[in-house]
């Protein structure tokens, strides 16, 4: 009876499963696969699964890309349904 109460708090202390804690045991970060591995252990990367990003050219704009923390506050009026329609309009 003292076996399964000492498993039973045992598996109380157990916490979150991360990495550092268990056998292998990896959790992963769910952005997929870029390859398959092949027999001899080695790594193909397909570039059909290599995420590519398309960026306008940005080269007449002038927007700047961050905002200083110097810049003026300012407080917007509360959107409702009726400045939300006509807006759209």
């Amino acid at each position: 009876m003292q076996e399964v109460i000492r498993g039973l708090f045992r598996g109380a202390k157990r916490g979150v499963m991360t990495s550092k804690k268990g056998h292998n045991f990896y959790k992963g970060n769910r952005t997929g696969s870029m390859g398959s591995h092949t027999k001899h252990g080695n790594y193909v990367v397909d570039l059909e699964k290599v995420r590519t990003f398309v960026v306008p050219d940005m080269a007449g704009c002038e927007l700047k890309a961050y905002v200083s923390h110097r810049s003026d506050k300012f407080k917007a009026d509360p959107c409702t349904a009726e400045s939300f329609v006509v807006a759209k309009v």
